[in-house]
């Protein structure tokens, strides 16, 4: 699946994964060793994330209704919680990856 930023032209993940069950909403990207650039994953329902028992920082993004990105985090830490009120999904993505595609609040997301 990709995520596209439709505001900026920029494609945020090329190949995301989609975390939308109980079980790999819960797991995340626990016991990866990392995200390559290019990959993704997509969690929703979501309007929370959390960073414990990982090992490197993520990129964020919460998407409300209408694919609108809500708010963006750049290089979350192990060990965090973060929450976006009226997100709908969320997009973890490689460090680095949103300063490199211009995304931000108000922009336009893809996800096909």
């Amino acid at each position: 699946m990709m995520v596209v930023n439709l505001t900026t032209g920029k494609t945020l993940a090329c190949q995301a994964r989609v975390a939308d069950g109980f079980f790999s909403r819960l797991k995340g990207l626990l016991g990866t060793e990392c995200l390559p650039f290019g990959e993704g994953l997509v969690i929703r329902p979501c309007n929370s994330i959390h960073t414990f028992g990982m090992n490197y920082p993520i990129d964020v993004v919460f998407a409300a209704d209408g694919d609108l990105v809500k708010r963006t985090l750049s290089g979350v830490e192990p060990g965090q919680m973060k929450l976006c009120r009226g997100s709908r999904y969320v997009v973890e993505l490689p460090y680095g990856t949103l300063v490199r595609t211009g995304t931000k609040p108000g922009d336009h997301l893809q996800i096909s």
